[in-house]
């Protein structure tokens, strides 16, 4: 289905193909292998499930402007593969043979079966590296310790050698100078469509900061965005990726449309964080900070994933930004993918209860109680300290590759 076309063709409700993966959207275990094992390729633990949303509400310029977002997503896309595996992927995948086995590699994004700890699951690839293609897959832990590099534990560039062997940083913004500047121009023109202000100052700022790697602003301007239909979530967010440091941020994307009736029913809970937060049951110094109160609840319908986010099980929630300065100030957004959770509950759910829980009980298996489970999992992100209490740095920057597995 060509997803675009029948975006400016529909007015009515929208789909696109979702496999969904028994598992949360988790960092896969650093894993030592004695003697490496290949497994075999699994297409087939992945199911297909329509994921839709009702279009009607919106204006000929809205869906203009989720096409032209889908546009700069797939972007991403390309981006988060030249991340994960290199520059020569798409070659590498027109080399594969069997139609399972390519599939199962655009699935993961590469050979490694990110749902069984990185295990190979072709012949000769060897161990997925655990810096993927951030760092040169000949560098050490101790070399990049050892290096004098200003600049070298940013969220936002390669590290690289030079012409005489060492290493050097590479920001993004010069490394894919082309791709950012190509999917600036489309968020810009994007905005122009937005019917929404504040949204379309957000798109430029995101613009701006694509091409620059400064993200803080858009991430800022962003908790205020509340009035639009439309959202996207684009850039270089999680580090995940990164299994040796923790350090890079992967690109990714996600184009929402908000269900306001949801919306409506959740934005009650948001006031809860400060109490919440004083409620902790931990000692008073472990919760010192105070989060945000801009804190944003709502729900949507996910019409495109694209990069991270799509790499083997989908998210079906998101708490964002990651800025620990911006969380402290202004809080953060919790997004839950309401059609993304509704396909995990109908394909996962339900059929483990339907041979784990007795059925007697099986009446409490439903959707709004998994719902209200994820959302206050995200709302569980906001809470706790974003700064060590002996003041040596951040949490993520002491916890470093552990962090995102600590954190879920």
């Amino acid at each position: 289905m060509n997803l675009i076309n029948l975006v400016r063709q529909s007015g009515v409700a929208m789909s696109i193909c979702l496999l969904v993966a028994a598992c949360a959207k988790e960092p896969a275990p650093e894993v030592e292998f004695q003697a490496l094992q290949v497994v075999e390729p699994r297409p087939e633990i992945y199911a297909d499930f329509t994921l839709t949303s009702d279009l009607s509400g919106l204006s000929d310029n809205q869906k203009e402007m989720i096409s032209l977002l889908i546009d700069a997503a797939q972007i991403m896309d390309d981006l988060y593969w030249r991340q994960t595996y290199g520059d020569d992927y798409e070659s590498w995948l027109e080399s594969i043979a069997d139609a399972d086995t390519r599939r199962f590699a655009e699935l993961n994004y590469g050979p490694w079966d990110r749902l069984d700890g990185d295990k190979p699951f072709m012949q000769g690839v060897g161990a997925k590296p655990l810096g993927a293609n951030f760092y040169p897959k000949d560098m050490s832990k101790e070399e990049f310790e050892q290096a004098y590099l200003p600049g070298k534990k940013g969220l936002y560039s390669f590290i690289r050698r030079d012409p005489l062997g060492a290493l050097t940083v590479v920001p993004y913004s010069v490394a894919f100078a082309s791709e950012l500047k190509t999917t600036a121009d489309l968020l810009r023109a994007a905005a122009k469509l937005a019917e929404s202000t504040d949204f379309a100052s957000y798109l430029k700022l995101r613009a701006a900061a694509l091409i620059s790697d400064e993200y803080q602003v858009s991430d800022m301007f962003w908790m205020d965005v509340r009035d639009n239909d439309i959202d996207v979530v684009i850039g270089p967010i999680e580090t995940y990726e990164d299994a040796l440091f923790g350090y890079r941020a992967s690109y990714e994307a996600y184009v929402l449309v908000k269900d306001l009736e949801w919306s409506n029913r959740l934005s009650r809970f948001a006031d809860f964080l400060p109490a919440l937060q004083e409620g902790l049951p931990v000692a008073d110094e472990y919760k010192w900070e105070t989060p945000g109160t801009d804190s944003d609840l709502n729900a949507y319908d996910v019409v495109y994933y694209a990069g991270a986010s799509n790499a083997g099980g989908k998210t079906i929630a998101i708490n964002l930004p990651n800025d620990e300065a911006v969380q402290l100030s202004r809080g953060t957004r919790r997004l839950q993918l309401k059609n993304a959770m509704r396909a995990k509950f109908d394909k996962i759910v339900e059929p483990i209860a339907d041979v784990l829980i007795d059925e007697s009980q099986r009446k409490h298996i439903t959707f709004d109680a998994f719902f209200a489970n994820t959302m206050f999992h995200e709302v569980a992100h906001g809470l706790g300290i974003k700064n060590t209490i002996d003041g040596r740095g951040t949490v993520q920057e002491m916890l470093l590759e552990m962090s995102s597995s600590v954190e879920e």
